[in-house]
């Protein structure tokens, strides 16, 4: 388990994270989420011990990072955001050296080398300099170097940041192949990252947790959650007859088409059965009539509507 206890960081009169706390267990891929600028890198520079907390503590399996430090380091994987490394090596001397560096030598070498191209797919530019490759590749590079002595742990900064979405979707693929024994905590400002390999959530604004919740929680808070989305065929006043619903929370008409409303739900309410009977007594000229799930960017603008600094 990955335990943050009131975790802070200023530089000067700047305070990039501001008492932060969560922790993470064994078998979950947290999305760690948040705009541009909310602190989420210096978070994960703090959890990996690349920088040291104004106040608070991270704890990795039992070790305080601050006083453990190397215990706790050990156990952890990271790839930072961008794919760091050196160009002008090939992907097999560039791993060669990672796993020199951790301490493995002889056959062990070979082993681990051999069973992180395989499992990240680069045995074919393995003799090719990094320099050259695609960034998908690279991305690949990153986390072969980042996996390499099996961490308990993978810390992954916008893993698919900047990929195309054929690269997007094998780092994706990856990332869960490789989740399937570790705790994963992947910093991204991407939402549809979450759904595609997070099985929970945490959105930061301004250094601060501002939500916590499994997709679906968060999905199911978003004021669209259960909104019936409907197109009329020809203009027709429908809401002197929904004010009739006990249940409907409100209606918002497109500005640029009146022919689209969306019809809203109140909380753990379902309304659509309701609203289709309607139609149908009523007579409207229905085009097409939906239900909403909720949508995450929903729930993150809503929560991070306050603005963001540097971080």
């Amino acid at each position: 388990m990955i335990e943050i206890t009131h975790l802070s960081k200023k530089f000067e009169q700047f305070t990039a994270v501001d008492d932060l706390s969560f922790k993470v267990a064994e078998g979950e891929v947290l999305g760690f989420l948040g705009p541009n600028g909310a602190g989420k890198s210096t978070t994960m520079k703090i959890i990996t011990g690349f920088l040291a907390p104004t106040s608070g503590s991270v704890t990795v399996d039992g070790h305080n990072l601050a006083t453990d430090a190397l215990a706790a380091k050990a156990l952890m994987g990271y790839l930072p955001e961008g794919a760091p490394s050196y160009g002008d090596m090939t992907t097999l001397d560039f791993l060669r050296f990672v796993g020199e560096v951790r301490g493995y030598r002889g056959d062990e070498l070979v082993k681990r080398v051999g069973r992180v191209l395989s499992e990240v797919e680069l045995t074919k530019v393995a003799m090719q300099k990094i320099e050259t490759l695609s960034k998908g590749f690279k991305r690949r590079v990153g986390l072969a170097q980042a996996i390499m002595h099996d961490p308990k742990v993978l810390i992954l900064d916008e893993p698919t940041d900047g990929l195309d979405p054929n690269q997007k979707q094998h780092v994706r693929e990856l990332i869960k192949n490789l989740a399937r024994d570790k705790i994963v905590i992947i910093s991204t400002h991407i939402l549809e990252e979450v759904s595609a390999v997070c099985t929970r959530a945490v959105i930061i604004t301004q250094g601060r947790l501002v939500a916590d919740g499994t997709p679906a929680e968060l999905e199911a808070s978003s004021k669209y959650h259960q909104a019936v989305s409907l197109r009329l065929a020809q203009p027709t006043d429908v809401s002197v007859h929904l004010d009739s619903l006990a249940d409907v929370a409100g209606i918002e008409i497109d500005a640029e088409d009146v022919l689209n409303m969306r019809i809203l739900a109140r909380p753990g309410k379902s309304i659509y059965g309701q609203v289709a009977t309607l139609a149908q007594e009523q007579n409207w000229p229905v085009a097409e009539m939906t239900v909403a799930r909720g949508q995450l960017e929903d729930v993150f603008k809503q929560v991070t509507a306050g603005g963001v600094r540097r971080g």
